[in-house]
């Protein structure tokens, strides 16, 4: 019987299992109201792949495994009960990091102790190497921007394409080598891997650094894809169907997601990749100051202005996350639904630091799906919405999006809130958003600024309300 579970037809078998789990995990995935079910599903589906991978006889140091598998457990354990819904975005880039890694490890553990050496291995090897260097020093550097540990903005180098494209094809090269094993540079095939090594980790470090904190949302979507693609090549390194299966539906997902984010910002991938977002903006600042008087507003005022309106839209923004601000938005929410008010929260595709920000912060909150919309809901309907709430928001309803020519997010689709008939935005300061740029919705005739802590302000017209 145990020889059975051990055998490859069971073990193939399952792994076909474990892969229809995943498949229809991540579809459940899709939507917010199966997100839950999806999540337990694919995490079945690798706990099936798992426990008959320990089943096989090949396996000969379980204690070693078990050490590994215990000190996973703490920090898995750790990292979901201490880090915070806000520092969500930096958890994952460095999970993207860590699976990147993982597959490097595996590649240069097989190239030094090979079970075979067939070229498709080597290959295999090869671009895990390759693909798991870039993503582990690039979501290094995702993970400081977005802990804001280094500066956000864009760190554009003098010839910097040039470099890129450089090292770039050095790489290649040195892939090629490792393949074909011509012998023209003399040294030995673990010289070569160890070289490669070094430059994917450099390569990782340019390609990330560009890029501005504004583009986070598609660098982190990007990055789970490039940490899929390395362990579907670590699935060919080790011969493991299920790794091949998985990484690949990882990647796959990743580059569908980059490309959604890439749509929502009306920008293609190599504009991102290469444009330096918020890095032209800084010559561009003074030959476009918005003009204007800022408005402000009490939020004993606010309360006034909400209390007699029928439609009200919530537009949250990472200040929500910051001020970790989304259960009083929520209890403002309902109390305005007693109140006879229709609410609705408007999430933009890249409002915050990761894919989903606004609306993993909403579900922790308990906020009903069927009052969230996108964008195209709620612009064709904007002029009967009687207060827009901007909590925290700054690029995502910024109107040079659509009205000035010369700004760095021009054509970007954003949420029109300014065509509301008031516009309530919290923010603590005038300061510009993640993106650098300056939004003239601040200024505009029908907007007023509602200054302080999200939380603190939004719990004040709670306090109204109730009294």
């Amino acid at each position: 019987m145990i020889a059975f579970f051990q055998s490859s037809i069971f073990v193939n078998l399952a792994y076909i299992f474990a892969s229809i789990l995943f498949i229809f995990g991540l579809k459940m995935l899709s939507s917010a109201e199966t997100a839950q079910r999806g999540n337990l599903v694919s995490a079945s589906g690798m706990l099936i792949a798992i426990l008959v991978t320990l089943a096989q006889n090949e396996i000969i140091a379980y204690e070693y495994l078990l050490i590994a598998l215990i000190g996973g457990l703490i920090v898995g354990v750790l990292a979901s009960s201490l880090v915070k819904m806000t520092s969500m975005p930096e958890l994952v880039a460095l999970f993207n990091g860590f699976g990147g890694i993982a597959s490097l490890l595996v590649g240069v553990a097989e190239f030094i102790n090979p079970s075979s050496t067939t070229l498709i291995q080597i290959i295999a090897i090869s671009f895990t190497v390759l693909i798991g260097g870039i993503t582990f020093s690039g979501s290094l550097v995702a993970f400081g921007k977005l802990s804001e540990i280094i500066s956000g903005k864009p760190l554009i180098l003098f010839g910097q394409r040039f470099v890129l494209s450089a090292l770039l094809l050095v790489a290649l090269l040195l892939v090629l080598e490792l393949i074909i094993s011509t012998g023209l540079l003399n040294i030995s095939s673990q010289t070569i891997l160890f070289i490669l090594i070094g430059l994917t980790l450099i390569l990782g470090v340019l390609l990330t650094a560009p890029i501005g904190g504004a583009d986070m949302p598609v660098v982190i979507a990007l990055l789970n894809s490039y940490s899929g693609l390395a362990a579907s090549s670590a699935g060919f390194v080790i011969n493991n169907n299920v790794l091949i299966v998985a990484g690949a539906l990882v990647g796959a997902s990743g580059l569908i997601l980059t490309n959604i984010m890439c749509k929502a910002m009306n920008r293609s991938l190599s504009n991102v990749l290469f444009g330096g977002f918020g890095a032209a903006t800084a010559s561009s600042e003074g030959s476009g100051q918005i003009q204007g008087e800022v408005k402000p507003i009490t939020a004993e005022d606010a309360y006034l202005i909400l209390e007699a309106a029928n439609s009200v839209l919530v537009v949250p923004g990472y200040g929500m996350a910051v001020s970790q601000a989304q259960h009083v938005v929520r209890e403002l929410g309902e109390l305005l639904e007693d109140n006879g008010c229709e609410v609705k929260y408007a999430i933009h595709p890249v409002a915050g630091r990761m894919p989903g920000h606004m609306n993993v912060l909403l579900a922790e909150a308990n906020v009903s799906y069927d009052v969230l919309a996108e964008p195209d809901d709620v612009n064709p309907l904007m002029e009967t919405v009687d207060v827009c709430i901007v909590i925290g928001a700054n690029d995502v309803v910024n109107p040079d999006a659509r009205e000035n020519e010369g700004s760095p997010i021009y054509g970007m689709p954003v949420i029109e809130v300014d065509r509301a008939k008031t516009v309530f935005i919290l923010k603590r300061s005038m300061a510009a958003g993640f993106a650098g740029i300056d939004n003239p919705l601040f200024l505009k005739e029908n907007s007023r600024m509602l200054f302080g802590d999200a939380k603190d302000s939004i719990s004040t017209l709670v306090s109204e309300f109730k009294s």
